[in-house]
Formats: structure tokens, C-alpha cells, sequence
């Protein structure tokens, strides 16, 4: 029996033999073409996996001049890289991570992040549109990517992509191994606990973005136990960050995670009513990101 016109379409949804629906927006969640696109874009209603488009800023994308060195670079990303893990893990079981390096208007500085269940996109999507960061608005969507295998190109893979960083496909830079190690396990640990305990993390009822703090933080507002990594440190009587401060002591850096208004370059909610929305009242995350031009 030949297959059914629907079962037909069903079989080649979001591949390029679909006419209707773009096959790039269906593996990458991003299209160079964006609104102006012949297929459809479509948004999904639910899934694991957000988009913070535009975050990362590679200081040689942005000065073609640039004399930074490639341990510096690699430090600075670091950085970045942890925190933003750290923060995104605030919002639930957050699974992986990856940070697009491409220099197309369409996957520049994007941050993909897939977590264990809908819910907890769905709550990250919420809490980081309230959010900025150096400067400016995070704008942040559930994506429909489900595979980063199928999303990223194998060709860079094995240095051998002729498109450089203006491939349509996803050109990832990666943490240090020991740096995606460390968080790994100690995201693994809290996944542990959480198990153990979970009415330790379960996120006050009505209030998206408190629950994000609370899930990770034991508890929401600005007294809160903050997040995995740091009450980790606590318990085991060290001080939290490289730079051997506490975050919530620290001198602000004028580039980290912070809740409240005023101006900078920090994180912050929108409203800047860091109680209601659950996060650490002002207090001031360790890693400073690369600035956005």
C-alpha cells in the first residue's frame, strides 16, 4: 500500500525535500534568511531546548585587527562559558550547553541549551527575556533543535569547511576539557541531591523566574542559598571562584550577573525587583564576559 499524503509529509518534515517548512530553521533553529524566508518558520509551543540569540562576542569577530592571543581568547571564553552555565542551571536540569562561533548575523554569540524536561526551558525562556547582559536585552526562545550532531558542521569538525565562519551550519567553540569536567560533575552532584531531597528545589507555585533561582538555590530571593556551585563550596567551608572571594561579597565587576535597575554592564532584571523575581539581590557573580560591542 502506498503511503498516505500525510504520512508522506509527516516523513519529510524539516528536510530540504519539504517545500513548505525550512529545513535549516528545523535543525538549527536559526535561518540566515530569517522573516524574509520562502518556508515557515515554525516556533515551537514546547520543547527542551532554548536559544539566547547573539550573547557570545569573540573579540576577533569584532576587530578584524585583533591581537589577542589564543590562550587569552580561550580564558576569556572560559569565563563566559562558566558563567553562563552557572546561571542557566539556576533554571532547572540543565543537560548541555553550546555556544555557536559563526560570524552570520543569524548564529553570532548564540548560546543553545537543552534541559531535561520542557518545563524547565519553558521557565529559562521566561526568566532570561526579563534579563540583560553588558548592556543589553537577552532575547531568548524555545528552539527546535533536538539534535546538535544534525545542527552542527561535520566538515569543521575536521578543519575541512570552506564556508569559514559564515557556514549555515553550527561552528561550536568549546570549554576547556578540565573546565567542562568540573562542571559536569558538580552539576551531577546537584542533580543528585535534588533527587534526594527535592523539596529542597521545588520552585515556588506562580512565579517562573523565582523557581528558576529556587530550583537551583534551595530557595528564592535575595537570601537565598544562591546556586549549585556556590552552595556546594559552602558546604565544603571554601570560598567560592577562582579569584579566592566569595560572589556574594565580591567587588562588582561591571560585567556579571546582578539583579536590580541602574545602568552597566551587568546581568539584571528587567523590572529590577530582584525579591519577586527570586534572584540574589544585587549580589554580584565572579566571571566577567567578553564586552559587546
Amino acid at each position: 500500500m502506498p503511503p498516505s499524503g500525510a504520512h508522506r509529509l509527516a516523513s519529510i518534515y524539516g528536510t530540504e525535500a519539504d517545500k513548505v517548512n525550512c529545513s535549516f530553521y528545523s535543525k538549527i533553529g536559526a535561518c540566515r534568511h530569517g522573516d524574509r524566508c520562502s518556508r515557515k518558520h515554525t516556533k515551537p509551543a514546547f520543547s527542551q531546548t532554548i536559544l539566547v540569540s547573539n550573547v557570545y562576542q569573540n573579540p576577533r569577530h569584532a576587530d578584524p585587527n585583533c591581537t589577542i592571543s589564543d590562550a587569552d581568547l580561550q580564558a576569556q571564553f572560559d569565563t563566559f562559558y562558566e558563567d553562563f552555565f552557572c546561571e542557566l542551571a539556576k533554571y532547572g536540569d540543565l543537560i548541555e550547553m553550546h555556544v555557536c562561533d559563526n560570524v552570520g548575523d543569524h548564529l553570532i554569540g548564540n548560546v543553545y541549551a537543552r534541559y531535561e524536561w520542557e518545563e524547565h526551558a519553558q521557565r529559562a525562556v521566561n526568566g532570561l527575556n526579563d534579563r540583560w547582559y553588558n548592556k543589553l536585552p537577552l532575547f531568548a526562545e524555545l528552539s527546535p533543535v533536538t539534535d546538535f550532531r544534525e545542527a552542527c558542521c561535520r566538515q569543521n569538525e575536521t578543519n575541512e569547511c570552506n564556508r569559514g565562519g559564515f557556514c549555515n551550519f553550527m561552528h561550536l567553540r568549546y570549554p576547556s576539557p578540565a573546565l567542562l569536567k568540573e562542571l559536569q560533575h558538580q552539576l551531577a552532584v546537584e542533580l543528585r541531591e535534588r533527587k534526594r531531597n527535592p523539596q529542597a528545589y521545588a520552585p515556588p507555585a506562580g512565579n517562573s523566574q523565582g523557581g528558576a533561582a529556587a530550583a537551583a538555590g534551595g530557595g528564592g530571593g535575595s537570601g537565598g542559598g544562591g546556586g549549585w556551585k556556590e552552595r556546594l563550596a559552602l558546604e565544603q567551608g571554601e570560598e567560592f571562584g577562582r579569584g579566592g572571594s566569595d560572589w556574594r561579597s565580591a567587588p562588582g565587576s561591571g560585567a556579571d550577573w546582578r539583579s536590580g535597575g541602574g545602568s552597566g554592564g551587568d546581568w539584571r532584571n528587567g523590572g529590577g525587583e530582584a525579591a519577586a523575581a527570586g534572584y540574589e539581590g544585587g549580589a554580584d557573580r565572579r566571571s566577567a564576559s567578553p564586552v559587546r560591542r
